[in-house]
């Protein structure tokens, strides 16, 4: 990891040791039950591909959905030989119905490559019918393409760039069902929170019973019910709720990449008194080719390459640094840049720290 990435983690874990006493919209931190989308999928055919369509020797589920098509436009009783193409391949559509979405209104949709196709630039789908959990057409998506990826292929070389089988198309689907929700029947909603929290949800009803009266109760950890008050209705309601601030609490979390390095610390972390040491050993190899050549008017003699390596070892300190019992996340920094440790050992030290119980908090490694 270079000197700039570790200035940028060190900064960020500075950045998070201020106490956790933001104010948010409650809009940000909650859901309203009913108030979702809905996934779309499709199964169609993009044509007009310059060569890079499925073969369909390999992909029989295009040639059988070609065969499909062709038939319901009056053309059938194909040959194999008629029927070989390159020009087409067959895709999983997929779309996101958003909340309370009318019939006519258009929707974004992405468009996955399913056989062997190379790529989907140029292309165009034909009408494609999406359909919900339940079996129902609810969007109909057509229209070209937009490929963020390319790919180019020579004799000897090829270069792909971004993922070329795999598109979207802006507004590519015109809603054609409505899902049946009359949210203005409703007598109460139930707020739910992201994260759940029973500080959290017990801060949102009393923001919410001071600002506008006693019409929230927290029924749980994640869950706020709203009762529509007397005869303001409940989009009102809602409408005055959602803005209203609320200081959300965090519990104490240690998330950590391994693949990256990235080591994000929460504000309440807690650690009891340790003392920890980080050292170790750097091997280093590095390879010389040095060239021998035969001397001249000399019979038989080839030039080779000599291979010539060299191996150091670096050794480093092992230092001791002990972190106070009870600490805050800006002391537990401080202790680890103490003993200048990076990214990846800072890693190693909080799982130590975990594994001998002095470390209050949950770790998570994703």
């Amino acid at each position: 990891m270079n000197i700039i990435v570790k200035f940028l983690l060190i900064g960020l874990m500075f950045g998070l040791c201020a106490p956790a006493s933001a104010q948010v919209r409650i809009k940000d931190i909650v859901t309203v039950e009913g108030v979702r989308s809905n996934q779309l999928v499709g199964y169609g055919l993009v044509v007009g591909l310059n060569g890079t369509g499925d073969t369909l020797r390999n992909a029989p589920f295009t040639r059988s959905a070609i065969e499909g098509m062709l038939e319901r436009l009056g053309i059938g009783n194909l040959t194999e030989d008629q029927m070989r193409t390159s020009n087409t391949a067959a895709v999983m559509v997929t779309a996101s119905l958003p909340p309370f979405a009318r019939a006519g209104s258009t929707i974004d949709v992405v468009v996955s490559s399913l056989g062997d196709s190379s790529s989907l630039r140029g292309g165009t789908l034909i009408v494609t019918p999406l359909s919900a959990a339940d079996g129902e057409i609810y969007a109909v998506a057509q229209g070209p393409i937009a490929v963020a990826g390319y790919a180019a292929q020579g004799l000897n070389a090829s270069i792909v760039e971004g993922v070329p089988t795999g598109a979207r198309i802006e507004n590519g689907a015109i809603v054609e069902r409505e899902v049946a929700f009359a949210f203005k029947d409703l007598d109460r909603v139930l707020l739910a929170l992201r994260n759940p929290d029973f500080v959290t949800a017990k801060r949102v009803e009393t923001v919410i019973n001071e600002a506008i009266g006693p019409i929230a109760t927290a029924l749980d950890s994640r869950t706020i019910a709203i009762e529509e008050g007397g005869k303001v209705s409940l989009f009102d309601l809602l409408a005055d709720i959602e803005p209203l601030l609320v200081e959300p609490d965090q519990v104490a979390k240690v998330v950590i990449d391994a693949r990256s390095g990235t080591i994000v610390i929460g504000a309440n972390v807690r650690i009891d008194r340790v003392a920890v040491s980080q050292g170790g050993l750097t091997v280093t190899v590095r390879d010389d080719f040095d060239v021998s050549q035969p001397e001249s008017l000399s019979i038989g003699g080839t030039t080779v390459v000599v291979p010539n390596s060299t191996v150091t070892v670096e050794k480093r300190d092992a230092k001791f640094a002990v972190i106070d019992g009870s600490v805050s996340l800006q002391r537990l920094v401080d202790g680890l840049n103490a003993i200048g440790v990076g990214a990846t050992e800072t890693i190693s030290i909080l799982q130590a720290i975990k594994a001998a119980g002095a470390l209050h908090a949950d770790l998570e490694i994703i």
